[in-house]
């Protein structure tokens, strides 16, 4: 099975190396293969350089945004380049681990359930000041008051979704807002969560951490809204009623996927697919 990892960066030229040397070590399940696919969100300082680089090596499939748009779009353009069975997105830093990744995709190799979120919260978050541990916390709580979320930490960047689901998922994300609007669309659908343990280096502005104090604000109001924003509205037009899907995962893994919405794209973007790594 092919796993396709999304990497959206914009201007991490001191870590995106490294990144990438640790992606593409790091150990999957038996049987399963790596796709990397990087979206640069317009980076000005040569983190695109640095991606050309590995592109014309022939190890990523590699997609150039002339402007920056933000991670929810760069994730979005990700998804409809992306061909593995399984998608998982990684951060352009050095905040997460990737060989958590076999634990995270398990569960849905064995067909437990269709998204995996890596919880910094049931490992240990060094470093993590406390200002963003309590707005994780409070944006946890907000995720599991309004959907029944039953998980412990709705913020994370490591997430693991069998590619059936997101391509059936309309989504609008432009900045940080992803996590909340695929967390509160999901389970408006049906979809349960699975929780994994991951390891976690917290990093702050200093070191190039981009979320700021507004973007928690605009997590929760994009909580508030799609609970209760139509359910019809999550959905592309060509997808079936999904609200049994809680204990459907086989249905879901066997339903044909819809063609892929196409993310607003600039006129001067390009895309480069090279071989997988």
């Amino acid at each position: 099975m092919k796993i396709s990892i999304v990497i959206p960066v914009y201007n991490e030229f001191r870590t995106f190396v490294q990144v990438l040397e640790r992606v593409r070590e790091a150990p999957l399940p038996v049987g399963c293969t790596k796709e990397i696919v990087v979206i640069d969100d317009g980076s000005t300082d040569g983190t695109g350089r640095i991606l050309r680089e590995h592109a014309d090596a022939g190890v990523v499939v590699a997609h150039y945004s002339a402007r920056n748009r933000g991670k929810g779009a760069a994730i979005r353009q990700g998804i409809t380049l992306a061909t593995g069975e399984i998608l998982l997105i990684q951060d352009g830093d050095l905040e997460y681990d990737p060989r958590d990744y076999a634990r995270l995709v398990e569960p849905i190799l064995r067909g437990e359930s269709d998204i995996v979120y890596g919880s910094r919260f049931l490992g240990a978050p060094a470093g993590m000041a406390w200002k963003n541990r309590l707005a994780n916390r409070i944006l946890t709580a907000a995720a599991n008051l309004l959907f029944g979320a039953r998980i412990t930490d709705e913020a994370t960047a490591y997430k693991a979704f069998r590619m059936t689901v997101l391509r059936g998922l309309r989504l609008n994300c432009r900045r940080f807002e992803f996590c909340p609007e695929v967390t509160a669309k999901a389970r408006r659908l049906g979809y349960r969560i699975r929780e994994v343990p991951i390891s976690y280096n917290a990093r702050g502005i200093a070191e190039g951490k981009k979320i700021r104090a507004r973007d928690g604000f605009e997590a929760l109001w994009t909580l508030l809204r799609y609970r209760f924003a139509r359910r019809a509205s999550f959905t592309l037009p060509s997808e079936t009623d999904p609200s049994s899907r809680d204990t459907e995962s086989a249905w879901a893994a066997k339903r044909p996927a819809p063609a892929a919405r196409p993310c607003d794209r600039d006129n001067t973007a390009s895309t480069s697919r090279f071989r997988r790594g």
